[in-house]
């Protein structure tokens, strides 16, 4: 074009004629796309020409009685007409903003129209794209932070946990998340995005060191990540720089790991011959699974069979293989239907031979009673994982609920080999092997502690429980590690002279313990319930580290109801039932 300027050479080609053809029709298209974007689109609903005529509405405050009531079935009749209107304007909303639908559950829709309905706003307007962004935004977020302070005001009696955790959003950008947890619960305190850098020790210690003293060293008694090599590393540098903070491994993720290690990848070659049988059963399932999703005509056919899904689980969700085989047993009288059934046998694929496997297995009752197998041996690990999902605290309860686990899953394996208890088991001695060696790289003095001072674990009931069970106080992996934490927690000696006289006395139910009341209720009331007055003032306050504001996890069948890191196939089958 023959434009100067503009960035682009002059086309020796171009006649005058041309160019002046060409912006003709630029103007054309301008004009054109002006017009389509001011296109008003007819409402669904009309309004009569009496009811959009707002002075043949009576005002709300008449005082003619007789006259308010020979008028009331027109003025019901235009009020229909006119919240019909309002509700096609509303739900136009939604449609050309690609609004989800989810949003007319939030209370706060519902209040702004009713505050907007019951209030004398004439002319009011809603705010614009800017305010939202720029004034409201920094209104509402000064808002929380004051509705946080109180909560902020008892870390320094009550102490709090960091926790960092790596997740990746929509956009594929790795992010790091750094939440505050204290016995009122998380606190947000910051987002780093990670994309481009090396996750190395250095640099995750170098952000947890910034974010521990922004919440103030002195607050803080443990920092909380997974158990990836680097984030230990940077868990030690922290526990070196702060002589007062623990680096505390994630318990959920280290059950993760140990749920990976019994469901082991097929064809690994260092893979336990014991355990072989779980990963082909698992590579078993997914090929089921992908053979029927990955084809429309397949998915199709499956779900003319079953209202419930298969689940699309990532790799990096936790227990993924025992969520996998839980849906596949909810889903076992779906598939037996569909591949016994007309549509099958009539259904020709290329990829007989796959079809022929899946038909094979789904119809053979000895690969379902496998599954259920694994499930219900793993059951306890993965009931613990849910347990700890949460945010209720469980720091004094973990120590306990490992050896309960353990427990648990001798009693299912022994049962289903039909072994004594003084019997060996080689394929329990391999799963005990992974979970005893996943405790020792996880375990830490601070949990022994915890554990320590849970008066539950001294009570009669509780020991006359399991003949194998001892006081925290006569466990000698436990006391020496709880020596430890209180070393490090109380460097001056004068104090730990004194914080350990009080632990005797605790756990020995000398003096202020040595009450009936006070032995008797050990094994009734939580920790903060039972403790005395003295165990919250002083130096021993920030004893409480988990916010052990529970015992037990007793009716741990609420969780369904948490708000969980894992798929659960339980709601859909409610949903399914429910349709």
């Amino acid at each position: 074009m023959r434009e100067p300027g503009k960035g682009t050479s002059i086309c020796g080609a171009a006649t005058p004629e041309m160019v002046d053809q060409f912006r003709k029709e630029e103007e054309a298209a301008r004009v054109s796309a002006d017009g389509s974007s001011r296109r008003s689109v007819p409402m669904p609903v009309q309004l009569s020409a009496s009811a959009s005529s707002s002075g043949l509405l009576p005002p709300t405050g008449s005082k003619a009685s007789s006259k308010k009531k020979k008028q009331s079935g027109i003025l019901e009749s235009f009020r229909i007409e006119l919240r019909q209107m309002a509700d096609a304007i509303i739900a136009r909303m939604f449609y050309t903003g690609g609004v989800p639908f989810n949003l007319a559950r939030n209370p706060n829709y519902r209040a702004a129209f009713n505050f907007v309905a019951t209030h004398e706003m004439g002319g009011y307007t809603p705010p614009g794209i800017n305010k939202l962004r720029t004034t409201l935004l920094q209104q509402e977020k000064t808002n929380v932070e004051k509705l946080l302070e109180p909560i902020k005001s008892t870390w320094s009696t009550k102490g709090v946990t960091i926790a960092a955790d790596g997740w990746t959003d929509s956009q594929r950008r790795p992010l790091l998340n750094f939440i505050a947890v204290t016995e009122s619960g998380p606190m947000f305190l910051k987002c780093e995005n990670t994309e481009g850098k090396a996750k190395t020790k250095e640099y995750i210690s170098a952000l947890l060191i910034e974010v521990i003293e922004k919440v103030g060293s002195k607050n803080v008694v443990q920092v909380v990540t997974d158990n990836a090599a680097n984030c230990k590393a940077a868990g030690l540098i922290i526990e070196a720089k702060y002589s007062n903070i623990f680096w505390t491994p994630c318990v959920v993720h280290t059950l993760n790991l140990a749920l990976k290690n019994i469901c082991a990848a097929k064809n690994d070659e260092d893979e336990n011959p014991e355990l072989k049988w779980i990963s082909d059963i698992a590579g078993d399932a997914l090929q089921i699974k992908n053979f029927i999703m990955n084809h429309g005509m397949r998915l199709s056919m499956f779900n003319s069979f079953s209202k419930l899904k298969f689940l699309a689980i990532a790799d990096t969700r936790f227990a993924s293989i025992i969520v996998m085989l839980k849906r596949f047993l909810l889903l076992k009288d779906s598939l037996i239907q569909m591949v016994i059934s007309d549509k099958w046998r009539t259904y020709r694929e290329d990829d007989q031979e796959k079809a022929n496997f899946v038909r094979q297995k789904v119809l053979d009752d000895y690969w379902w009673d496998q599954v259920k197998y694994i499930i219900d041996f793993t059951d306890p690990i993965y009931s613990m994982l849910r347990a700890a999902d949460t945010e209720k605290p469980c720091l004094h309860l973990i120590y306990e609920m490992w050896d309960s686990m353990i427990e648990k899953v001798k009693t299912v394996i022994y049962r289903k080999e039909g072994k004594g208890p003084l019997d060996e088991s080689e394929f329990f001695n391999v799963v005990n092997d992974i979970l005893q060696d996943r405790w020792l790289k996880s375990n830490t003095p601070l949990r022994c502690l915890a554990h320590s001072l849970n008066p539950r674990y001294y009570s009669e009931q509780w020991l006359s429980e399991d003949p194998n069970r001892v006081a925290p106080h006569m466990d000698p992996e436990i006391s020496e590690e709880r020596n430890n934490c209180l070393r490090k927690l109380f460097p001056v000696t004068e104090e730990l002279r004194r914080v350990k006289q009080q632990f005797a006395d605790y756990s020995l139910k000398r003096g202020i313990f040595s009450l009936p009341d006070s032995i008797d209720d050990r094994a009734h009331f939580d920790p903060l319930q039972w403790c005395s007055d003295e165990y919250l003032t002083g130096p021993t306050q920030m004893w409480d580290v988990g916010g052990d504001g529970f015992e037990t996890f007793d009716g741990v069948s609420i969780l369904q109801a948490a708000n969980l890191t894992l798929d659960e196939p339980e709601f859909e089958v409610m949903i399914a039932e429910d349709d």
